[in-house]
Protein backbone atom coordinates (compact mmCIF):
# COMPACT_ATOMS: atom_id res chain seq x y z
CA UNK A 1 0.00 0.00 0.00
CA UNK A 2 1.23 3.48 -0.93
CA UNK A 3 0.46 7.01 0.50
CA UNK A 4 1.65 10.30 -0.34
CA UNK A 5 2.61 13.05 2.17
CA UNK A 6 4.54 15.89 2.47
CA UNK A 7 7.27 15.86 5.33
CA UNK A 8 8.52 19.16 5.41
CA UNK A 9 10.24 22.05 3.37
CA UNK A 10 14.02 22.64 2.68
CA UNK A 11 15.70 25.62 0.70
CA UNK A 12 12.17 26.16 -0.67
CA UNK A 13 11.28 22.50 -1.75
CA UNK A 14 9.06 19.64 -0.52
CA UNK A 15 11.59 16.79 0.86
CA UNK A 16 10.27 13.44 0.28
CA UNK A 17 10.55 11.05 2.75
CA UNK A 18 10.29 6.99 1.94
CA UNK A 19 8.63 5.02 5.42
CA UNK A 20 8.14 1.45 5.70
CA UNK A 21 5.86 -0.22 7.71
CA UNK A 22 6.69 -4.08 8.05
CA UNK A 23 5.12 -6.60 10.26
CA UNK A 24 7.51 -9.47 10.62
CA UNK A 25 7.12 -13.10 12.40
CA UNK A 26 4.93 -15.96 10.75
CA UNK A 27 1.48 -15.96 10.57
CA UNK A 28 0.75 -19.44 11.24
CA UNK A 29 3.00 -19.62 14.05
CA UNK A 30 0.67 -18.64 17.02
CA UNK A 31 1.83 -15.10 18.98
CA UNK A 32 4.78 -15.16 16.52
CA UNK A 33 2.05 -13.71 13.07
CA UNK A 34 1.61 -11.12 15.63
CA UNK A 35 3.46 -8.16 13.74
CA UNK A 36 1.32 -9.31 10.32
CA UNK A 37 -1.90 -8.67 12.13
CA UNK A 38 -1.14 -5.20 13.62
CA UNK A 39 0.55 -3.98 10.00
CA UNK A 40 -2.96 -5.57 8.85
CA UNK A 41 -4.38 -3.85 10.58
CA UNK A 42 -2.47 -0.14 10.35
CA UNK A 43 -3.00 -1.03 6.25
CA UNK A 44 -6.79 -1.01 6.87
CA UNK A 45 -6.14 2.17 8.65
CA UNK A 46 -4.13 3.71 5.94
CA UNK A 47 -6.69 2.57 3.38
CA UNK A 48 -9.62 3.76 4.87
CA UNK A 49 -8.85 7.01 6.39
CA UNK A 50 -5.58 8.03 4.60
CA UNK A 51 -6.68 11.95 5.16
CA UNK A 52 -7.33 11.11 8.91
CA UNK A 53 -3.26 10.41 9.43
CA UNK A 54 -1.68 12.82 6.87
CA UNK A 55 -1.84 16.25 6.24
CA UNK A 56 -0.61 16.83 3.07
CA UNK A 57 0.51 14.95 0.05
CA UNK A 58 4.83 14.13 -0.90
CA UNK A 59 5.84 11.07 1.15
CA UNK A 60 5.21 7.11 0.98
CA UNK A 61 4.37 4.82 2.84
CA UNK A 62 4.54 1.27 2.20
CA UNK A 63 3.24 -1.21 4.41
CA UNK A 64 4.80 -5.12 4.12
CA UNK A 65 4.88 -8.27 5.87
CA UNK A 66 7.93 -10.26 6.20
CA UNK A 67 9.29 -13.73 7.41
CA UNK A 68 12.87 -13.04 7.18
CA UNK A 69 15.67 -11.24 8.92
CA UNK A 70 19.46 -10.16 9.08
CA UNK A 71 20.68 -9.68 5.11
CA UNK A 72 17.26 -10.67 3.74
CA UNK A 73 15.82 -7.45 5.78
CA UNK A 74 18.04 -5.53 5.11
CA UNK A 75 17.73 -5.49 1.62
CA UNK A 76 14.07 -4.72 2.06
CA UNK A 77 14.65 -1.80 3.77
CA UNK A 78 17.45 -0.26 1.26
CA UNK A 79 15.79 3.63 -0.28
CA UNK A 80 13.91 4.29 2.80
CA UNK A 81 14.16 6.30 5.28
CA UNK A 82 12.55 5.39 8.29
CA UNK A 83 10.83 2.06 8.85
CA UNK A 84 8.88 0.61 11.36
CA UNK A 85 9.60 -2.90 12.58
CA UNK A 86 6.39 -4.85 14.05
CA UNK A 87 7.23 -8.04 16.28
CA UNK A 88 6.62 -10.33 18.83
CA UNK A 89 9.63 -11.11 21.53
CA UNK A 90 10.18 -13.18 24.70
CA UNK A 91 11.79 -11.56 26.97
CA UNK A 92 12.40 -13.07 30.76
CA UNK A 93 9.97 -11.56 32.65
CA UNK A 94 8.19 -10.00 30.51
CA UNK A 95 4.35 -9.36 30.60
CA UNK A 96 2.13 -11.31 28.14
CA UNK A 97 0.73 -8.99 25.47
CA UNK A 98 2.79 -5.79 26.75
CA UNK A 99 4.07 -3.23 23.96
CA UNK A 100 7.21 -1.62 24.06
CA UNK A 101 8.75 0.64 21.44
CA UNK A 102 12.24 1.42 20.96
CA UNK A 103 14.94 2.37 18.27
CA UNK A 104 16.61 -0.94 16.95
CA UNK A 105 20.00 0.66 18.14
CA UNK A 106 18.74 -0.20 21.56
CA UNK A 107 18.58 -4.15 20.78
CA UNK A 108 21.81 -5.95 21.47
CA UNK A 109 23.51 -6.38 18.71
CA UNK A 110 25.05 -10.47 18.77
CA UNK A 111 27.95 -10.37 16.84
CA UNK A 112 28.84 -13.66 17.26
CA UNK A 113 27.78 -16.95 17.08
CA UNK A 114 24.47 -15.38 16.24
CA UNK A 115 22.50 -15.78 12.84
CA UNK A 116 19.71 -18.02 11.29
CA UNK A 117 22.79 -19.86 9.27
CA UNK A 118 26.28 -19.35 8.61
CA UNK A 119 25.06 -17.05 5.62
CA UNK A 120 22.99 -14.83 7.09
CA UNK A 121 23.71 -12.19 10.19
CA UNK A 122 21.88 -10.15 12.60
CA UNK A 123 20.02 -7.27 11.19
CA UNK A 124 22.17 -4.72 12.59
CA UNK A 125 25.63 -6.00 11.28
CA UNK A 126 23.70 -6.30 8.01
CA UNK A 127 22.73 -2.51 8.12
CA UNK A 128 26.33 -1.19 9.51
CA UNK A 129 27.73 -2.94 6.89
CA UNK A 130 25.22 -1.52 4.21
CA UNK A 131 25.70 1.86 5.38
CA UNK A 132 29.59 1.04 5.16
CA UNK A 133 29.21 0.06 1.63
CA UNK A 134 27.53 3.05 0.59
CA UNK A 135 24.12 2.19 0.22
CA UNK A 136 20.92 4.07 1.46
CA UNK A 137 20.14 2.68 4.67
CA UNK A 138 17.18 4.07 6.69
CA UNK A 139 18.22 7.00 9.46
CA UNK A 140 15.96 5.57 11.94
CA UNK A 141 14.64 2.45 12.50
CA UNK A 142 12.12 1.60 14.92
CA UNK A 143 10.99 -1.31 16.92
CA UNK A 144 7.70 -1.75 18.20
CA UNK A 145 7.24 -5.40 20.06
CA UNK A 146 4.55 -7.08 21.54
CA UNK A 147 5.57 -9.72 23.85
CA UNK A 148 4.47 -13.16 23.69
CA UNK A 149 4.51 -16.81 24.60
CA UNK A 150 3.21 -19.37 22.14
CA UNK A 151 5.77 -18.72 18.62
CA UNK A 152 6.14 -22.33 17.86
CA UNK A 153 2.88 -23.97 17.87
CA UNK A 154 1.48 -23.99 14.35
CA UNK A 155 -2.23 -21.84 14.93
CA UNK A 156 -2.88 -19.08 13.21
CA UNK A 157 -4.93 -17.63 16.09
CA UNK A 158 -2.88 -15.47 18.81
CA UNK A 159 -3.02 -16.20 22.27
CA UNK A 160 -5.90 -14.13 24.06
CA UNK A 161 -3.07 -11.48 25.62
CA UNK A 162 -1.23 -10.96 22.60
CA UNK A 163 -4.75 -10.85 20.64
CA UNK A 164 -5.97 -8.00 23.04
CA UNK A 165 -2.33 -5.68 21.98
CA UNK A 166 -2.98 -5.71 18.80
CA UNK A 167 -5.10 -2.69 18.95
CA UNK A 168 -2.34 -0.96 21.60
CA UNK A 169 0.30 -1.44 19.13
CA UNK A 170 -1.58 -0.90 15.92
CA UNK A 171 -2.01 2.84 17.69
CA UNK A 172 1.74 3.23 18.49
CA UNK A 173 2.91 2.62 15.12
CA UNK A 174 -0.03 5.14 13.54
CA UNK A 175 1.10 7.41 16.51
CA UNK A 176 4.81 6.75 15.36
CA UNK A 177 3.07 7.33 11.39
CA UNK A 178 1.66 10.81 12.37
CA UNK A 179 5.13 12.18 13.93
CA UNK A 180 7.04 11.38 10.52
CA UNK A 181 4.05 12.92 8.64
CA UNK A 182 3.07 16.23 10.03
Amino acid sequence: MMLKATRSRCCGNIVEMKILVIGLGNPILGDDGVGWKVAEAVSEFLNSKPGHLLKSDGNNIEVDFASLGGLSLMERMIGYERVILIDSMETSGGVVGSVKTFPLAALENPRLGHSASTHDTSLLTALQTAQAMGMEVPARVYVVAIEAKNVYDFSERLTPEVGRAVPIATQKVLQMLREDTT
